[in-house]
């Protein structure tokens, strides 16, 4: 349960840095500043829909594994919209294309921050 807990925590600090960056971001660099907040929001998001899976018996092993189980279980109201983000998640990591950006920046001021927020909530 702590681990849990101590995932939980860091979790909700970095949604909070999240949501901070998309208010303020303006400029080209605080843009990408709040996507690499989504990057790192994410892999504490995904970890943490795991360990809680895990604290039910439900074994995972890859973010698209846990987003589907977590949408089973009804942790997820919306799974296209979690693998829409992991596609984008991988997207920002592996490539840079500054238009691409700016697409999964709307994505995430319109859809992540809420998706991550509402299942934070639901997992409590």
């Amino acid at each position: 349960m702590k681990q849990r807990e101590q995932i939980a925590k860091d979790f909700a600090r970095a949604l909070a840095g999240l949501e901070e960056a998309v208010q303020q971001a303006q400029s080209e660099l605080e843009i990408d500043g709040a996507i690499q907040r989504f990057e790192f929001t994410f892999e504490l998001y995904w970890k943490l829909l795991k360990v809680f899976l895990e604290q039910q018996g439900i074994l995972v092993r890859t973010p698209r594994d846990s987003f589907k189980e977590a949408y089973r279980l009804g942790i997820l109201d919306d799974e296209t919209t979690c693998l829409q983000m992991l596609d984008d998640r991988n997207a920002t990591v592996h490539m840079y294309d500054a238009a691409l950006s700016r697409e999964i920046f709307q994505r995430i001021v319109s859809n992540y921050v809420k998706l991550f927020r509402s299942s934070l909530d639901r997992m409590k």
